[in-house]
């Protein structure tokens, strides 16, 4: 751990469920027994910068203790970032890691692990990495940056945000780093895990439905107005299940709420994050019962309920580089209304009225007015157009994202990937 001295860890293998595949977890204590996995509240722990340094020079060292040398590193976000830094310097000649390609997955380019310069003491590196071409970044470390300069390819969690973090909107600063590797990155959608988030199957419903028979559905929707103390009425349910951030929107929702409640409408939220989004919405739901419902935390149970008992499922993101909640809603017959932005454009089909084709509502402005304007779309929809209804339902529940497809084009990915660092 350069400056820092060596450090010791516990090893545990396990196996990936369903599989013989190894899985590797470091045991230590003082690095990663603590209540948070980045931090506590939403304020990451002051010693990030060396837990996530020690994370990736275990990952280096592991293969030598395994006797086992590795085809790819597949690091992810700036907590790995660090790993095709070393395997280009530190690890450049080693006997286990000289043949390996790196691949380095951008989840979220918001967070790119941005510490003091003295850290580059820890890496251990050379100072001569400490520059503008590499890991420096207005005069601090920036772990990702580097990341994104040394890895053999790299990739994003969905073709929009692929090329959204090209511009400055969406690069937080690194967009030039990314354009100048376009050409080695790519855009894989997740998949979703059809054993779990499934109506016909679900667990955690009252009743299941399947898209041949949905009269399920609407049972869903009562018990989940019982769960909130809602009115059991006729009227559109809009669901939301998110992190109370401002990239998932929540700010607009808020802007907006209190226009859409003058709507024949319902709205239930469930989620957690910033402070006044608790008060707000806990707030909304005690001043409108008959119209707002309010859990704040997170309930897998709960989650399943409102993906099943709504009628349409709010995603108002300032971006998202892929999200899943409108990919379990679309699995549910529970059309999502969208921002078109990264992964949330890639998915969702925009609801054409003539055609009946689509699966769900897409509003393009980061603005309160352009997703009220889209809440009463979908409300309209709701009342008087009943045969999209049905269509948007049936559309998005014969849609799939599976892991299968995702997982065929990071191998793809892979074999690319070696035949550049080998030739």
């Amino acid at each position: 751990m350069g400056i820092i001295g060596e450090m010791y860890c516990g090893v545990w293998e396990g196996r990936l469920p369903k599989s013989e595949v190894p899985v590797y977890l470091l045991e230590h204590q003082g690095l990663y027994g603590r209540d948070g996995i980045y931090g506590i509240n939403n304020v990451g722990f002051l010693d990030n910068d060396n837990r996530y340094v020690f994370l990736s020079r275990a990952a280096m060292e592991l293969p030598k203790l395994l006797n086992w040398r590795p085809d790819i590193l597949h690091a992810h976000d700036w907590h790995t970032a660090a790993v095709p830094v070393f395997l280009n310097t530190l690890y450049r000649n080693d006997p286990y890691l000289e043949q390996a390609a790196s691949i380095l997955t951008i989840h979220n380019m918001q967070h790119q692990g941005t510490f003091y310069p003295g850290l580059m003491e820890v890496l251990g590196i050379g100072w001569q990495h400490f520059t503008f071409l590499e890991l420096e970044q207005d005069d601090l470390v920036n772990l990702l940056k580097g990341g994104i300069c040394h890895a053999t390819l790299l990739n994003t969690v969905s073709q929009g945000y692929a090329r959204e973090i090209q511009t400055p909107a969406y690069g937080w600063g690194l967009e030039e780093v990314v354009e100048q590797r376009a050409a080695d990155l790519y855009g894989i959608l997740n998949g979703v895990d059809y054993e779990e988030w499934n109506p016909s199957t679900d667990r955690y419903l009252p009743v299941t439905y399947t898209i041949d028979d949905l009269s399920g559905k609407a049972i869903c929707k009562r018990e989940l107005q019982r769960r909130f103390n809602l009115p059991e009425l006729d009227v559109p349910l809009f669901g939301v299940v998110s992190r109370m951030v401002s990239q998932k929107g929540t700010d607009l929702l808020a802007e907006a709420i209190h226009e859409m409640i003058k709507l024949d409408l319902q709205v239930v939220v469930v989620g957690n994050g910033e402070p006044w989004a608790h008060f707000f919405f806990g707030g909304m739901a005690h001043r409108h019962p008959d119209k707002v419902g309010c859990f704040i935390g997170y309930d897998n149970a709960l989650a399943h309920l409102v993906e099943a008992g709504s009628d349409f499922f709010l995603m108002p993101s300032a971006f998202e580089p892929c999200g899943l909640n409108q990919m379990y809603s679309l699995a549910y017959g529970t059309p999502p209304i969208v921002r078109a932005t990264g992964g949330l454009d890639d998915s969702i089909e925009n609801f054409n009225e003539e055609t009946l084709t689509g699966d769900g509502f897409k509003f393009w402005s980061h603005t309160a007015s352009a997703l009220f304007n889209t809440v009463g779309w979908a409300t309209w929809t709701f009342y008087n157009n009943l045969a999209g209804l049905a269509a948007l339902r049936r559309n998005g529940m014969a849609k799939r994202f599976t892991w299968q497809e995702a997982a065929r084009q990071y191998e793809q990915l892979y074999a690319d990937a070696l035949v550049l660092k080998r030739g």
